[in-house]
Order: C-alpha cells, then sequence, then structure tokens
C-alpha cells in the first residue's frame, strides 16, 4: 500500500496582512502544503488556522534562518504601502526582501521556488495607458520608486558575488495593481464615500481606466505561478480580466449599497492639495493616512491598468471573480463586520 501523502511546506511573510492571509486560505484550501507564517505579535486573521507561527521579522536573520529550515516554497508578500520616508520605504520593502533572499540562500538553497510580490505602482508613468512587463520602470511615488528599486536589487549582483539572487534562487515577481476584497481598508473610503451619495473620480470617470483584482483571484494566480514550471525567472501582471472606467466601478459600488450616487470630478491639482493635507494631518496625529502625496502622485500620474496576457499564456491565469461580484461581496463583508 502506498503511504501517506507527504505534504510540503510553505513559508509566508506578511501573512497577517489583507493579501497574505487570503494567500494563507487558499494554500490551506488546496490542502496541498503546511504553511509557516512569520509573525510579529497578534496572528489576526489567521488565529483560527492551522498555521505554524515563527515570532520574529525580516531584519532578524537568525530568525529567518530557523523559519526557512526545511521549506519547499517562499511566497514574500510581507511589505509597507504607506510610510512618511523614503528610507522608511526602503527598510521595508527592499532591506526586508534582500535580508530573505540571503537566508533563503543560507538555510534554503535547494527550494522549490520564491515569489515575491511587487506592484504596478513600480512602473510609474506608462505612455502606453495599459502596462505590460516589458515598459520601463519609471515609478511616480515613493512606494512605486521602493518596489522598483527592489526588483532591480533582486536582479542585480552584490559585491563580491557571482549571481544575483534571481540568477541563484528560482525567483517569480508578480506585480498586482488595485487589490480589493474583505478585509481591505484601502478602498473602504471611496465605498464609505458612495454610501454618503458621493462618487470621487479623479479626471474622467468614462476615459480613466484601472484594473483591479480581488484579493481571492491574486491568491489563487500567485500559488499557481508560484508552482508552474515556466516561470522562474518571469515577472506578470496579477489584475483583472480586463481594465474598468471609474464609471463601471461607480456603477458597481451603487449597486451593491442600493443607493445613488453623484460622480464629482476632482481635478488634479486639488488632489495633490488633499495629499498634503492628509499628510500634515498624519503627522499632527502620528498615523499614516491611506490616502497622502504619494498616493496622489500616483493617482495623477501613474498608470493604473495593466494586461494579464502573459500570465495567461504561461500558466494559464484566469481571474474568475467579476467586477459586480466581487464588490458586491466586499461591500456585504464590510456590513457584515461593521466597517460599512
Amino acid at each position: 500500500m502506498p503511504g501517506p501523502h507527504v505534504k510540503k511546506t510553505a513559508f509566508i511573510t506578511g501573512g497577517t496582512g489583507f493579501v497574505g492571509s487570503h494567500l494563507v486560505e487558499e494554500l490551506l484550501r488546496r490542502d496541498t502544503h503546511e504553511v509557516r507564517c512569520l509573525v510579529r505579535s497578534d496572528p489576526k486573521w489567521l488565529a483560527d488556522l492551522d498555521v505554524e507561527y515563527v515570532r520574529g521579522d525580516l531584519s532578524d536573520v537568525e530568525v529567518l534562518w530557523t523559519a526557512l529550515d526545511g521549506v519547499d516554497e517562499v511566497y514574500h508578500v510581507a511589505g509597507r504601502t504607506r510610510a512618511p520616508t523614503e528610507d522608511a520605504f526602503y527598510e521595508a520593502n527592499v532591506q526586508a526582501a534582500l535580508n530573505l533572499m540571503g537566508a533563503v540562500q543560507h538555510a534554503a538553497p535547494d527550494l522549490d521556488r520564491v515569489l515575491v510580490t511587487s506592484s504596478l505602482a513600480a512602473v510609474g508613468r506608462c505612455e502606453e495607458g495599459v502596462a505590460t512587463e516589458g515598459v520601463p520602470l519609471q515609478p511616480v511615488s515613493m512606494y512605486g520608486r521602493s518596489k522598483a528599486q527592489m526588483e532591480t536589487a533582486l536582479r542585480d549582483r552584490p559585491e563580491m558575488t557571482p549571481e544575483s539572487y534571481a540568477e541563484a534562487l528560482p525567483l517569480t515577481v508578480v506585480r498586482p495593481p488595485a487589490v480589493y476584497g474583505p478585509r481591505d481598508r484601502d478602498i473602504l473610503d471611496f465605498f464609505q464615500a458612495v454610501k454618503r451619495h458621493v462618487c470621487p473620480i479623479v479626471g474622467s470617470g468614462s476615459a480613466r481606466i484601472l484594473s483591479l483584482v480581488h484579493v481571492r483571484d491574486l491568491a489563487a494566480g500567485m500559488v499557481e505561478a508560484c508552482r508552474h514550471p515556466d516561470t522562474v525567472g518571469e515577472t506578470y501582471f496579477l489584475g483583472s480580466e480586463r481594465p474598468h472606467t471609474w464609471n463601471e466601478v461607480k456603477r458597481a459600488a451603487t449597486a451593491a449599497l442600493d443607493t445613488w450616487a453623484v460622480t464629482v470630478p476632482v481635478p488634479g491639482p486639488l488632489v495633490g492639495l488633499v495629499g498634503a493635507a492628509s499628510d500634515t494631518w498624519g503627522t499632527l496625529t502620528g498615523t499614516h493616512p491611506p490616502f497622502n502625496r504619494d498616493k496622489a502622485r500616483e493617482l495623477r500620474h501613474a498608470c493604473t491598468a495593466c494586461a494579464i496576457n502573459k500570465a495567461q499564456q504561461d500558466f494559464g491565469y484566469r481571474p474568475s471573480i467579476g467586477l459586480d461580484e466581487g464588490v458586491a461581496g466586499t461591500i456585504r463583508w464590510y456590513q457584515s463586520h461593521g466597517w460599512l
């Protein structure tokens, strides 16, 4: 008789966060891997799941060596989307990734795959309007620059080493666009405004397009990208089936909320002023508001749409949650948890 199936082990950074917690659930749902997560304190959304916790953070190399012992796959999801300075973004999004890659080389050099999460924000300005993986990186925000720097650092050869991390490890990079779904707080402000019958849109609601991805589609795409043999050394956008206009997003939100909303076009300069005011409020209160100067620069100047053709062709990426279904489900979750 064949012996019992031995599961492999997946290690996840950022598993307690919005995207990471859904990735953990996707891995557990497939029942193919044991899941180990690096956590600093409260496991939050993972509290009731069958997950092994390793206490520590990405600055502690010895903790990482222990956490990586015996792992088969690494999913690097941890990072900061809001920070007060370039240095803070660098530490969280570049140096942390380099620390992890160095630890992987030391503790798990023969693992199956490393998947690193970047962002569409790394692209920044894009003359094509809809970004593909081959466009140059011209980020306009501190966050976008940190993600672009991370990608570059993984592919550059450090001093006194024969290989870059991208050459030494079976590495795959994914770049999500805007991500939404249960547990996300960044898009919550938009839905709260629509509930109050106001739909703020930068520029024309019918002309400006954006790619959105539901977090469950993203999690499934990350697992598939990590496990397909043809994705080693590649970078992929994991977005919606097609870009959407802001008018489409508004219609989905008003339908789900069973309400109406007036579209309020927001001129670019006013977006910048609101971002600056939000930064000032954050400084006074010691907080990092979800909308700030950095996000204002992205809304005004960065590409917000991406093509998923390469992911479709290489490993069969197929987002299955449409905009109406995804927005409705997200709003129901917000309502059931008292967020909206």
